[in-house]
């Protein structure tokens, strides 16, 4: 298995959540121990960043060859910070992370962190990133790509995407500045509705504004990957067929666009009919496999395509093979960079 959706929690940021004064931050607790408080409670800190070696353990145990890492949401914070905080986080970070990629050859690569309050900022550490070692390209928040409109902000970013050939991973959360999570707290069932029903809806947009807006043409050399099948969309594409038959009969179907766009999305989080359902839609070909990085969700999804009915060819590339082409081409030119700074 390659795991394109592999979150890290960088022992690195542990200096700058010292620093914070709101969540996610370090504080002592009452017994006078240092613990990562989020807004899910404290962690000690000795459970609280991700450790290599566990990590690989966990991998070999599950069958991942290839972890592909990505900040995790709780710690996206630095790129949401004013750019002179953000941008030596985010390079401090995806330096350790490049570190790994070349500590522990073949297993790992990355997807960066970019400082988001400057988008020319970030344009510009994403072109120095996808010099180093083992990136490949980086996450971006999902909210950047909410409608067409919110997606011009984003151009600078796309454009050094699209001369880097990078792999731009959006993944559900906020811009700077966002009210985020949008339901609060004290209200019932908050989990479920932050962490499906508003991340699900969320990613339907950014599915649309991606594969039926042209907003994407100029950027033919960028590859676009959306968590967790890309939204409810496998599920919503027969109700935007039967309105597009309604409202706009002219109008090519919404599900012919979805099935020729060219944007990949992971089976993070999805059981088998969710799965089956994305392959009917967007085919077997431009959907990878993710877990979030964790034991329970390597196990998850590995049930999930062994019980699909998708046919054994479908599954070994969504375990392997699509994966394997996307990365392919990006490892290789690294390698080709290092040897010739050599």
């Amino acid at each position: 298995m390659i795991d394109m959706h592999a979150h890290w929690r960088p022992a690195e940021l542990i200096d700058a959540l010292r620093a914070r004064t709101r969540e996610p931050r370090i504080v002592r607790n009452d017994a006078g121990v240092e613990v990562l408080r989020t807004r899910n409670g404290d962690e000690t800190l000795d459970k609280a960043f991700d450790d290599v070696k566990f990590h690989v353990s966990r991998m070999d145990r599950q069958g991942v060859t290839t972890s592909v890492l990505s900040l995790v949401g709780g710690f996206c914070w630095i790129e949401s910070q004013p750019v002179e905080v953000s941008l030596p986080l985010c390079k401090m970070v995806n330096d350790a992370m490049s570190r790994i990629s070349q500590d522990y050859a073949g297993r790992f690569a990355v997807f960066g962190a970019l400082p988001l309050t400057d988008m020319n900022a970030a344009a510009a550490e994403l072109e120095r990133i996808m010099t180093l070692p083992g990136v490949v390209g980086v996450q971006v928040p999902g909210n950047l790509f909410l409608t067409k409109k919110h997606g011009e902000d984003a151009r600078p970013l796309m454009e050094a995407a699209n001369r880097t050939k990078a792999i731009v991973f959006v993944h559900h959360g906020p811009r700077p500045g966002d009210a985020f999570p949008k339901i609060g707290g004290d209200t019932d069932n908050a989990r479920r509705r932050n962490g499906t029903l508003d991340m699900q809806a969320s990613l339907s947009s950014v599915m649309v504004t991606l594969c039926l807006t042209d907003y994407l043409v100029p950027y033919p050399d960028a590859t676009v990957l959306v968590h967790n099948l890309g939204g409810n969309i496998p599920y919503e594409i027969e109700r935007m067929d039967h309105r597009c038959l309604l409202d706009t009969p002219k109008e090519e179907l919404p599900s012919s666009r979805f099935k020729r766009a060219k944007v990949f999305v992971d089976c993070n989080s999805f059981g088998p009919r969710s799965i089956e359902a994305a392959v009917r839609l967007y085919g077997g070909e431009r959907i990878v496999c993710g877990t979030d990085g964790s034991e329970f969700g390597c196990e998850w999804t590995s049930n999930a395509l062994k019980d699909a009915d998708i046919g054994a060819d479908v599954r070994q590339a969504i375990l392997h093979g699509n994966a394997t082409q996307m990365l392919a081409s990006r490892i290789n030119k690294a390698a080709q960079r290092e040897r010739a700074a050599a």
